[in-house]
C-alpha cells in the first residue's frame, strides 16, 4: 500500500493541473453563454428561455452572454476544475478498492469532489458572479446599476466576508448532487453502452462511448434545478420589499414557490440542461480521456 501512495503523488499533480485546464475550456466555451442564460431565468422566473436570451442578447450581443467570465467565471472553473477532477478521483480510485461498484463509486467521488468545491473556492466566485447577471434587474427599474467591484466592496462593508460567501451552503447542496449525479449517472450509462456495444468488462471503452455515457449523465443531472433557483434567488440583488431580508434554503424556496409557484423552482431547467451536458462532457469523459493519454487513469476504472 506504502508504495501505491507514492506512485500517486505525482498522478494527484497533474490531476490538479488537467481539471484546471478543462474546466476553463468548458466555461470559455459554451459554458458561460449557458450558465447566464440559465441564471438569468432563475432571477426573472417570469421570463421564457426566449425572453431570457432577448434580454441577455441587449446587454452586448454576443459579449452580453459572457458577462461575468473575466474574473469571476476563470477565477471560479480554474479553481474548481482542479478540486474536483483531484477529489474525484481520488474518492472513486479508494471506493473501487473497497469494492464499489463504478455507479456507487462515481457517485460517491462526485460528491466528495461536489463538497470540496463549493467550501473551498466557490462561495465568493459563484456569488459574484451572480451579481454581475442579476445586478441589471436594478437598472430595469430605474435604479443606478453599480460595477461589480462596487457591488463587492457594498457587500464587504456591510456584512463581511459571510455577506460575499451568501448561499455557500446552496451552492455545497448543489454541487454535491450535481456532481454526485453526473459521475454516478455516467458511469452507470457507460455500463449500458458497454452492454450495447457487446464489449467485456476487460475491455476499455472508446472515447465516443465514454462522451456518450456523460451527455446521459450530465442530462440527468438536472433533476436538482430547484436548488439551482435557490442558489441564485439567495445571491442575486433585488429591490423586492416582500422578500425575506434573511434567506435560508428554506425560505429562498417558500418565497420563489409563494411567487411562482413549482413551475419557478424549475426556471432554467432548459439552459440547465444543456450546461449539466456540457460540464460533464469536459469533466467525465474528456476527463477520463485525457487521463488514459497521459497515463493518469489508475482510478477512475474502465
Amino acid at each position: 500500500m506504502a508504495s501505491q501512495t507514492v506512485e500517486k503523488k505525482p498522478i494527484n499533480f497533474s490531476t490538479i493541473l488537467l481539471g484546471a485546464g478543462l474546466n476553463m475550456a468548458e466555461v470559455t466555451t459554451l459554458g458561460q453563454p449557458l450558465e447566464v442564460t440559465k441564471t438569468t431565468m432563475a432571477a426573472n422566473r417570469s421570463l421564457s428561455m426566449f425572453q431570457a436570451i432577448k434580454v441577455v442578447w441587449s446587454r452586448g450581443g454576443v459579449f452580453g452572454f459572457y458577462q461575468g467570465l473575466i474574473p469571476w467565471a476563470w477565477i471560479e472553473a480554474s479553481t474548481k476544475g482542479a478540486v474536483l477532477l483531484f477529489v474525484s478521483n481520488e474518492a472513486q480510485h479508494h471506493l473501487k478498492t473497497l469494492g464499489a461498484s463504478n455507479f456507487v463509486s462515481g457517485m460517491g467521488g462526485g460528491v466528495a469532489g461536489g463538497l470540496a468545491q463549493a467550501y473551498l473556492t466557490m462561495g465568493f466566485c459563484t456569488c459574484m458572479k451572480t451579481v454581475e447577471i442579476t445586478r441589471h434587474k436594478q437598472a430595469s427599474s430605474g435604479a443606478p446599476t453599480q460595477t461589480s467591484w462596487q457591488v463587492f466592496r457594498a457587500i464587504y462593508a456591510k456584512e463581511g466576508i459571510r455577506g460575499i460567501n451568501k448561499g455557500v451552503n446552496a451552492v455545497a447542496i448543489r454541487q454535491m448532487t450535481n456532481w454526485g449525479s453526473r459521475f454516478g449517472f455516467s458511469r452507470l450509462a457507460e455500463e449500458g453502452v458497454r452492454k450495447f456495444r457487446g464489449k467485456s468488462d476487460k475491455e476499455k471503452l472508446s472515447a465516443l462511448d465514454k462522451v456518450i455515457g456523460s451527455i446521459i449523465g450530465g442530462g440527468l443531472s438536472a433533476w436538482n434545478q430547484p436548488i439551482e433557483v435557490i442558489r441564485v434567488e439567495m445571491q442575486s440583488k433585488t429591490d423586492d420589499p416582500n422578500r425575506p431580508k434573511k434567506l435560508g434554503v428554506g425560505s429562498a424556496a417558500a418565497y420563489i414557490y409563494k411567487n411562482n409557484g413549482i413551475k419557478g423552482l424549475y426556471r432554467g431547467v432548459t439552459p440547465r440542461i444543456g450546461l449539466g451536458v456540457w460540464q460533464t462532457v469536459f469533466m467525465v469523459a474528456f476527463g477520463d480521456i485525457f487521463k488514459r493519454m497521459l497515463k493518469l487513469d489508475g482510478s477512475s476504472g474502465h
